[in-house]
């Protein structure tokens, strides 16, 4: 189908004489409408984006999509910030990499999301990271020939010493850091790599309100008793970007940032100065999509993830209880320790019985293996943990609440200890998940 533009400019710089004709090439405005085609164009051989959704599920559908249409051979810059969230890798565990608690319970209800952080697996590995209104996050797409792990974050790091930030540098883990009165971590990268694409998406922590509290969103309860399979992440003392640069010659800025990574990123790419021109200024117009030749610039964001399917499609997929929560790498939790995982654990609460014991092993976030009880007779500590196994096994983790654990640890331990002790064991099991 044929894209007919909604406007077209035409000016003496785009025009020139070749071999005594007239040459005339078009930069023109395309209404949001025409994302997927012009994405997806053959020629669309360079694209500039800058997302105005804050959304971490529509801005990850959108990048989604463009490692899937893109042209093989296109160069694609995707920047967007994201509301308060955590983010982990496609083969992390949410109840070890982060604390469920302080998160938007999407367990309860997946409507009427307030303003807490909400959790997010993405589709390609790395750690987990929180992100908020602070953190610009950078996307390069680009043929998986010309892909190396530290491109990106080089053009980075030029585009952070353009507008002072001249003490950042790429350390060997590929991560951006900064050196202050310490060596601090300002950025970290994931990868995808697919037959002929290479998606490298980062992190920047630029100016984020949440500096001092961020680890707090990353800090398990549950840490010390869970010994999992798949990706951990490695924790670093980080730094904003801004708190380097109270002495810079011109006030901070995020957008002033952005402007900057695009133009490195065009540098690097040889992308036209009109993509460029026309990205910098998408925060400032309506969300309007340019084009040229051969590239494509401008502003996407909600409107494409609710009129695009295969970006519709995706989004449910991110949104959805099974992705964020059964794609889980297995893995136990226990209280004592067991010949897979011999640390020594801390204490119980005092509340509980001493001879408490608890132990859970999970597959895909479902359970597939449990001893709970709280006798010291080991014939009927042995009684009640197949009791509980026979409520448990099978049960989804997401899905047990408070209530649920409260209900099943009654039901099957009352017989043999004091209501209020096992309702505290319920309720220790609980906040250690997460649960409500």
């Amino acid at each position: 189908m044929l894209l007919f533009p909604r406007a077209s400019c035409l000016r003496a710089s785009q025009c020139k004489r070749n071999s005594g004709s007239l040459f005339v090439r078009f930069n023109s405005a395309y209404a949001s409408d025409h994302f997927a085609q012009l994405a997806s164009r053959p020629t669309s051989v360079h694209q500039i984006y800058q997302s105005l959704s804050t959304d971490p599920y529509v801005n990850l559908s959108i990048e989604h999509f463009l490692l899937q249409h893109a042209p093989p051979e296109s160069s694609i810059l995707f920047l967007y910030i994201n509301k308060p969230c955590v983010v982990i890798g496609r083969n992390q565990n949410p109840w070890l990499e982060t604390n469920l608690r302080k998160l938007h319970n999407d367990r309860e209800s997946t409507d009427n999301i307030n303003d807490d952080a909400v959790f997010v697996r993405r589709r390609s590995g790395g750690g987990a990271v929180f992100h908020d209104t602070g953190n610009l996050n950078y996307s390069v797409i680009s043929p998986r020939t010309t892909f190396t792990r530290d491109k990106h974050a080089e053009m980075m790091v030029r585009a952070l010493h353009r507008v002072g930030a001249v003490n950042t540098r790429v350390n060997d883990r590929h991560d951006i850091v900064m050196s202050t009165d310490q060596v601090r971590k300002i950025s970290g990268s994931a990868f995808k790599l697919t037959r002929f694409r290479a998606l490298h998406h980062g992190t920047c922590l630029l100016d984020s309100p949440n500096i001092d509290i961020l680890g707090s969103f990353l800090r398990s309860p549950a840490r010390e008793y869970i010994k999992a399979k798949g990706v951990e992440s490695v924790r670093s003392p980080v730094a904003n970007v801004s708190s380097s640069m109270s002495d810079a010659p011109a006030q901070f800025s995020i957008q002033a940032v952005i402007a900057s990574v695009m133009e490195e990123f065009a540098q690097l790419y040889q992308a036209s100065p009109d993509a460029v021109r026309r990205a910098q200024r998408a925060h400032a117009a309506e969300p309007e999509l340019y084009a040229g030749e051969n590239w494509v610039a401008g502003a996407v964001g909600d409107y494409e993830a609710d009129t695009v399917p295969e970006i519709k499609k995706g989004l449910d997929e991110l949104r959805s209880l099974e992705w964020k929560y059964t794609q889980t790498p297995q893995f136990t939790f226990s209280t004592y320790p067991i010949e897979e995982d011999p640390r020594e654990r801390s204490a119980l609460p005092p509340s509980l019985p001493s001879s408490t014991r608890v132990f859970l092993r999970f597959k895909h976030g479902s359970i597939i293996e449990s001893c709970i009880s709280t006798s010291d007779d080991p014939s009927l500590a042995a009684e009640q943990a197949s009791r509980v196994h026979e409520a448990l096994n099978g049960r989804n983790l997401h899905e047990l609440r408070l209530s649920h654990w409260t209900d099943i640890l009654l039901s099957r331990l009352s017989a043999d200890e004091e209501p209020d002790k096992v309702r505290e064991l319920a309720s220790f099991i609980a906040s250690q998940f997460g649960c409500s």
